[in-house]
């Protein structure tokens, strides 16, 4: 079995502060990993280590075969798709969505190689599948949130990347835009010789049952680690938030919780 990401004993410390604590994580191809955790737990510190913007104080980090420290990081990073807010404050506001879209093909914050019209046509494909085809030719800085977000997903997969993280894709959205968000990532999971998928969230919520492993992370700490039915139950999840909560599952089988549950009761519901 191909493995995606590999992470041996990995802890990130800045000063005094322990940020990520001895991680040891896999993904293995043909899993889509949901990593699950609260303001403060190391999320976007893991998923800085995991592109190649961070390095870890100690331990051994290997992504899609290369590990680092042998390998070229910015060739590396053109190999996976990076979707996040984050990286929204970087881009020029004034481009078009199609060619925001074409620069993800080079990993890169704007062009400056050489493009074929083959291209500018996979980018405006792009666009159009993930439902964006009114976007193509408005400039960047009078799109929704929605849309942006919808821009940045078509970036990412603009190089038919082999691992695509989704870093909190849904901040800022509001219930329908979220909803649709959800559905084109569902669309993507589904599509064949699909990237593993990997999303960020503190919302249960968002991690869709297309990602059938989760990673609980709490204080920069892997809390626990399996398949999503076996993480996200009554039981591990009032350990996990240190408080209780109620757990429901919808005919989509979404995912919501609720405080308010005894940890006896808790118990008996797993």
């Amino acid at each position: 079995m191909t493995t995606v990401l590999s992470l041996k004993h990995v802890s990130v410390v800045r000063g005094d502060r322990e940020i990520l604590h001895d991680l040891n994580w896999t993904i293995q191809a043909g899993e889509n990993w949901g990593i699950l955790g609260l303001n403060g737990a190391g999320k976007t510190t893991l998923l800085k280590v995991i592109h190649g913007d961070l390095w870890p104080t100690t331990g051994q980090v290997e992504v899609l075969g290369e590990k680092f420290g042998h390998t070229n990081i910015n060739e590396l990073r053109k190999r996976v798709g990076w979707v996040s807010t984050a990286l929204q404050d970087w881009l020029h506001p004034g481009d078009r969505a199609e060619s925001i879209v074409l620069s993800g093909k080079f990993a890169s914050i704007g062009i400056y190689q050489a493009v074929t019209d083959d291209d500018k046509a996979e980018a405006r494909r792009l666009l159009e599948r993930l439902g964006g085809k009114s976007l193509i030719g408005k400039p960047y800085r009078i799109l929704s949130q929605g849309e942006r977000q919808l821009v940045m997903i078509a970036r990412a997969l603009m190089a038919k990347p082999e691992l695509l993280i989704l870093d909190e894709p849904c901040n800022g959205l509001d219930l329908f835009a979220k909803a649709r968000l959800l559905d084109k990532v569902k669309q993507i999971a589904k599509a064949p010789h699909h990237p593993a998928i990997l999303i960020v969230s503190h919302h249960t919520t968002e991690i869709l049952p297309c990602f059938n492993q989760v990673l609980l992370l709490r204080a920069g700490h892997a809390f626990d680690q399996g398949s999503r039915d076996a993480i996200l139950t009554p039981a591990k999840l009032t350990a996990f938030y240190q408080a209780p909560v109620q757990v429901t599952v919808d005919n989509n089988e979404t995912v919501h919780v609720f405080p308010g549950v005894s940890w006896q009761q808790a118990t008996k519901l797993q």
